[in-house]
């Protein structure tokens, strides 16, 4: 079973959606806009992506330049992410203790 952490106005997330109804998969979606993720479980989304906070980030968005987030550190950012959901990038699909960005959505077919 997988997770979909969703953003329904977003094209790679709509496209990725599609890509794992086209392959058969089961998943739950999570439109974590409506239903914002607290910092552990972004810290977890962490170890499942092996990246750092700010290769999670949409860092072209306007919150990020005002919240000033461009050299700040990883716990300032989990923070930024947890209370400004559109932070995050999307979309995230996750499968156990492994997850990956779908930019592009064909990164989530590793998980199939």
């Amino acid at each position: 079973m997988l997770t979909i952490y969703h953003n329904p106005r977003c094209s790679k997330s709509r496209q990725t959606l599609q890509l794992l109804e086209q392959n058969n998969a089961e998943f739950t979606v999570v439109e974590y806009l409506k239903t914002p993720l607290n910092a552990s479980e972004i810290k977890d989304l962490l170890s499942k992506l092996e990246v750092s906070a700010i290769e999670m980030m949409r860092t072209k968005e306007a919150e990020f330049k005002e919240q000033q987030l461009k050299d700040a550190d990883s716990e300032t950012l989990i923070n930024a992410m947890a209370n400004t959901p559109k932070l995050i990038e999307r979309p995230i699909v996750v499968k156990q203790n492994k997850a990956v960005i779908g930019r592009p959505p064909e990164n989530v077919l590793t998980l199939l």
